[in-house]
């Protein structure tokens, strides 16, 4: 409970600059085509906090209901309009103008987004580097032969040097094509190649953690099961453990790794494992109660131990990451393009049914997002920053009317019909458009109660 004030006051953050960048994106360019802006709203509904500014006495106005925002402008289909100012109506723009005024709101979201992916990779961030782990039995990643400790050079020949790169590129292949040929070089310096499945990801819908779906797992190394600190109080200090003792059974099964012994632990919350361990030379049998804690909406088993490390046998996997000024540019302008591409490849597949529904999320994911990027640090959050400016982009030029996308179809038809359409035309629309919103929002609030509900 003690981070919900910092998870707020992260998602408030972000909120508040994307709805101000993106009205700011209309209202300049209103002011710009020599639109006359009656109100500038963060917020909808009852408005809670306004002030007048400026040679037209625009009205800036704090709202109620804060997941959005509006710039009013002076409009004869919607007020009064005195004679002087007829000319600075938004209605008596021409189509060009209109359009360019609309879609002023997504292109300021793709723009903040850029400029963030640019500072962030000017900037620089430590990364991780795209070593991979032992992947599950049977999975498409165990099936390619992949090995614990080798590092991907290359994805379908394109290079990758993070893990994020890896990441992602893995994702964007997925979305269109059935397999991915991995460059990989282990720590004896040789080469292979793997040809790793894709189609788990599609088959299974997208949902949870698609590269966890591969087998697809971060470096682990092979540690031998030795305690080093027990903690004093825990299950195994109770049980009579000391560090420097060695796991060789559980339950009579052989523990050759730490992961086998934690993997154990964990299934057994609750419930007395017999333990075999080596001390010294003296073997010993031992009775383990591992402790149930909730983690992540599930209950583990946790014994209160950490695994004692070789400082000769760590391995680098870490690595410092920063671009000159024009290179982070064009990584920014690529980044951007890339996110909104695989977002409308991704709303497709939801439109299909190739993708599930339970992907969409509402802001309390988006909060909760929020705040583990901000814990990370200011790189992860101005890149999730950045991935919801451009995820609102997106999302506002989709052709549904009340949207800006809606408004944008409009005008094309209107230069195609040589003519506006009717008004009775438009309000159809509109109650159409506030349908499919609402729809929509009830499956986003909806998925973000059952995430709480099942973690």
């Amino acid at each position: 409970m003690n981070d919900v004030p910092f998870y707020l006051a992260a998602f408030a953050v972000v909120l508040g600059v994307l709805i101000v960048v993106h009205e700011l994106g209309h209202y300049l360019v209103a002011r710009w085509c020599g639109v006359k802006v009656l109100r500038f709203s963060v917020g909808f509904g009852r408005i809670l906090w306004q002030k007048r500014l400026g040679k037209d006495r625009t009205e800036w106005a704090v709202s109620i209901f804060p997941l959005g925002g509006y710039v009013k402008m002076l409009d004869e289909r919607v007020g009064s309009v005195p004679a002087d100012e007829v000319h600075r109506a938004f209605n008596r723009q021409g189509v060009g103008k209109r359009s360019l005024i609309v879609a002023a709101g997504p292109l300021a979201n793709f723009a903040l987004a850029i400029l963030l992916y640019w500072a962030v990779f000017m900037h620089g961030s430590d990364e991780l580097l795209p070593v991979l782990g032992s992947p599950p039995d049977g999975s498409p990643a165990a099936i390619a032969a992949i090995h614990n400790g080798e590092q991907v050079r290359r994805v379908d020949g394109q290079p990758v040097a993070t893990w994020n790169d890896f990441r992602w590129l893995l994702l964007q292949k997925a979305a269109d094509q059935p397999s991915v040929d991995l460059e990989v070089i282990n720590a004896r310096d040789e080469i292979s190649y793997r040809r790793l499945d894709l189609r788990a990801v599609a088959e299974q819908g997208w949902e949870g953690d698609a590269l966890e779906r591969l087998g697809v797992r971060f470096y682990r190394p092979d540690t031998p099961p030795v305690f080093g600190e027990v903690v004093p109080g825990g299950p195994a200090a109770r049980a009579g453990l000391k560090s420097a003792d060695r796991v060789l059974r559980i339950d009579g099964r052989e523990i050759a790794l730490w992961l086998d012994f934690v993997a154990v632990v964990r299934e057994s919350a609750g419930r007395s494992v017999q333990l075999e361990v080596l001390r010294g030379d003296e073997l010993l049998v031992v009775d383990l109660i591992p402790d149930p804690v909730a983690e992540k909406g599930r209950t583990v088993g946790k014994v209160g131990v950490a695994v004692r490390t070789d400082a000769g046998s760590r391995r680098e996997l870490r690595t410092f990451v920063r671009h000159d000024f024009l290179e982070s540019g064009r990584l920014a302008l690529i980044e951007t393009w890339d996110k909104s591409v695989f977002s409308l490849v991704m709303m497709g597949k939801m439109l299909t049914g190739e993708v599930s529904w339970k992907n969409l999320s509402g802001p309390v994911t988006i909060a909760d997002y929020a705040g583990q990027s901000a814990r990370l640090g200011l790189d992860y959050y101005l890149k999730f920053m950045a991935l919801v400016s451009i995820s609102l982009g997106v999302l506002n030029l989709l052709p549904i009317p009340v949207l800006d996308g809606g408004h944008l179809l409009y005008h094309m038809l209107e230069v195609v019909r040589r003519r506006p359409l009717s008004e009775r035309a438009m309000e159809i629309g509109q109650q159409i458009g506030m349908s499919i919103l609402f729809a929509l929002m009830a499956f986003a609030f909806f998925n973000d109660i059952s995430r709480l509900l099942n973690g």
